[in-house]
This record gives C-alpha cells, structure tokens and sequence, in this order.
C-alpha cells in the first residue's frame, strides 16, 4: 500500500495529483495513519478520482462542505468524485489507521460513453447527495459492502490475474453500493455547487503559498469572487474564516518539519509562514499545547519515521 502524507496539485486544473495514479491502471491503496505526528489531519482536498475506505484503528470525523459523520473502527465509506473533503481523528483517539482505495471511474466503467458508465457510473458521480456516505457493520446491507471493501485490501500485485480480481471486487463493491444508493439517485441535484468550486481554487492556492502572506484578496482573486463573498463561503462550508483554515494548515507543515528535518526552530517558523521563533513558539503552543521543541522531541525519529 501507499502512504501519502502531504496533497500535491496538478498544474493548470489544481486537481490533486495522487502518487502510482496511472492512465492504464487508474488505482492505488494506501494506508493513512492520522493523528500522528506527521499528519495530525488531512486537510480540505479533492480529487477526481472515487475513494472507498475501511477505518482499521480509531475514530476518525470526515467533513464535507454538506455533511460531519464520524466512522469508528470496523466502519467503512464512499466519498465521491471531485467532493471537497477533510478527515481528523477525534480528540479522544489519539491514532486513526484509514486503508483506501482510490480509482477513476473508469476503471470498472470501461470506455467513455459505455453502457455501464450511463446506467451505473455517472447517476452516483453526478449525484450532489452521495457526497458521502458512511457504512455501519450493525446495518445487514451496510455490512457485507464493509467486508467486501476490506477483503479488497489482500490482494496482492504479485498474485495472478491480480488486475482481474481486483475490478472484479471493484464492480461488485459498486453493485452492492449503487442498490443501496438507488432508491435516491432520481431525487438527487445533477450538478455540485459552484461555491466548491470556488472554495477548491481557493484551498488549492493556500496549498501552494501558504509560506507566504496571504490575503483574503488574494484568495478572492484567484477564485474571481468579492473578499465578502469569500469570508462567507469559507464560513459557510468549512466553518470558519480563511485566516484560521491558513493558520491550521501552517502549523501542520511545521508539525512536519520539525518530525521530518533538523532545521531550526526559526528556520521552520519562517518557511512555513509563522514568522520569527517567538512568534511562531506562540501560536504553536496555543495549537499543541508543546512548545516546538518539546514536539521535536516527543515525536522526532520515533515509531512512524522508522517504517
């Protein structure tokens, strides 16, 4: 499996660019331990690409721009594609073990415009309801699909006919989900909202600039939008204004560097937008509870960094 641990962008569309994702195999797995020192959360993305996940260890809270659901250990879920998303763990599990699988749609539609696609595929991706839906074990129908998705995760690259086995479990994970989505697939909106559209340009741009200063008008400019209009949409779907989301997101690249590097304190706070040392000690003791130090020296090295 896969393990990624920041969100790099393409250039041009500022689509999430997912590492081994190629044209004639459109899928990875992947293994996301978050909650660790490295990766305290996965912050707002959103990738063409469908992802189906198994929660292995811990309690882990997704977000969309619509919808907050909790997935403890043992639960599954769909999250569709283009669907703006976030995931943390909760404050009382400490570590969140997520296994993935991430595909196109084409990998069990086969050509554009075929049949499976227009019947099967593009009434759920095109479905503004199932941005998210969380599957729970103590649900018969629920449960057989979380099985399925974690059987899914054996097999191996190495086995015969692996490509084979895996679409085939694939399409029959989508069988058993597009049951269950059916009854509701004809009440659904055709189109996602363009405040996530704008909302992607924006995160998109405090990904790529976040060691500078950032503006409200900036990030206004880049998705062709007012600084009013811009405070509301980052209010109203991720719930709270752009000067926290950026702040949050510093100081998980600065988590990063101080587990990942030996720079100086001072070089870190500077490169990740924070400032001098001291300012930058401020707000990540109000953020940790640890002075940069202090989690330097907890989690430097320690159990993840060895894998």
């Amino acid at each position: 499996m896969k393990s990624v641990y920041r969100i790099h962008f393409h250039s041009g569309s500022k689509e999430e660019l997912l590492p081994d994702f190629s044209d004639d195999f459109p899928y990875i797995a992947s293994r996301a331990e978050i909650g660790c020192q490295t990766y305290r959360f996965a912050p707002w993305h959103w990738h063409k690409a469908i992802e189906l996940f198994y929660i292995e260890q811990g309690v882990l809270e997704y977000r969309t721009q619509h919808k907050q659901l909790l997935f403890p250990k043992g639960t599954g879920g769909f999250v569709n594609s283009n669907v703006l998303h976030m995931t943390k763990p909760q404050q009382n599990s400490r570590r969140s073990i997520q296994l993935l699988h991430i595909f196109d749609a084409s990998f069990i539609s086969g050509e554009h415009g075929s049949r499976i696609e227009q019947n099967y595929v593009l009434p759920v991706i095109s479905s503004s309801f199932f941005d998210l839906l969380a599957l729970y074990p103590q649900n018969p129908q629920h449960k057989e699909i979380i099985e399925r998705i974690h059987a899914a995760f054996s097999f191996s690259e190495n086995d015969t006919y692996y490509e084979l086995r895996l679409r085939d479990a694939l399409s029959h994970i989508w069988q058993l989900l597009f049951s269950l989505m059916r009854p509701q697939l004809h009440h659904t909106a055709a189109h996602r909202s363009n405040a996530g559209n704008k909302l992607k340009l924006m995160m998109a741009y405090i990904y790529e600039h976040y060691p500078d200063k950032i503006s409200v008008a900036e990030l206004a400019s880049e998705a062709c939008i007012s600084e009013r209009e811009c405070y509301r949409i980052f209010q109203e779907h991720i719930r709270m204004p752009p000067a926290e989301y950026i702040q949050k997101y510093r100081i998980q690249m600065a988590c990063r560097m101080l587990c990942n590097t030996d720079e100086t304190v001072s070089a870190i706070g500077y490169a990740c937008g924070l400032g001098s040392s001291s300012y930058f000690g401020k707000v990540f003791m109000e953020a940790t509870g640890q002075t940069p130090l202090q989690y330097r020296a907890k989690w430097q090295n320690s159990d993840i960094n060895s894998q």
